[in-house]
């Protein structure tokens, strides 16, 4: 946990200084550095599910079903583009 936690503390150093330096406003950089990583976490969540997806897929491939990986990738991606179901 405490490596989690001082991750957490680089990651926002780091956003901070970022945002600092290309704007020059303290208010700025820190609403950048809150919100950077509260948007990484939503993305990291949907990443994760769409590849779980992808790896259940895999498994039914293996016992010969599926086709392909890019086959599976193109149409998870596709069903999702049109709103047939989410990753």
């Amino acid at each position: 946990m405490l490596k989690t936690f001082t991750f957490a503390i680089l990651h926002f150093t780091i956003a901070f200084g970022i945002a600092f330096a290309l704007t020059g406003d303290i208010l700025t950089g820190g609403l950048i550095a809150l919100l950077e990583p509260a948007c990484n976490t939503v993305a990291y969540y949907f990443h994760e599910k769409f590849w779980k997806r992808i790896e259940k897929n895999g498994d039914a491939a293996e016992d010969g079903q599926g086709e392909g990986n890019h086959g599976r990738i193109l149409s998870s991606l596709r069903r999702m583009l049109r709103g047939g179901e989410s990753p």
